[in-house]
């Protein structure tokens, strides 16, 4: 239960953080992406504060020797990057800059303006499910 509840609050304090910050706006992202274009450089900040929240949050959380709600730390255990790390990685930047939305600004939107959102997440969703068909083979 304790699981469910650190999720439940990460995931609600997350999604304050995107929306307050603007980032749940895909016009707000694209803006700030078009750098030629009418570039709003405001989210740099945004990123900047998590980069910072997530540095000492990781120290401390680390510090602690094991998490509160598990045995060990989940860490990734391929270190490798290969081809579908950078295929994978450069097909979100692509998305997220055509379209202004990334996950989890995506599902939280769906709350506010549904319809282009919901396209996102049941396209991200579609995506999941083709790869992990695909990758089976």
């Amino acid at each position: 239960m304790n699981k469910v509840l650190s999720a439940l609050l990460a995931g609600i304090v997350f999604g304050v953080g995107i929306t307050l910050s603007g980032m749940v706006d895909p016009n707000k992202v694209v803006n700030f992406l078009d750098i030629t274009g009418n570039w709003d450089p405001s989210l740099m900040f945004v990123l900047g504060g998590a980069v910072i929240t997530t540095t000492i949050g990781y120290r401390f959380v680390f510090a602690q020797g094991k998490p509160l709600f598990e045995e060990d730390f989940h860490l990734p255990t391929l270190l490798k990057i290969d081809r579908k790390l950078l295929f994978g990685s450069v097909l979100f930047g692509v998305g997220w800059g055509l379209i202004g939305y990334c996950p989890g600004p995506a599902v939280a939107s769906v709350g506010f303006r549904p319809e282009e959102p919901l396209i996102v997440v049941v396209s991200m969703l579609a995506g999941i499910l083709l790869f992990k068909v695909t990758s089976k083979r």
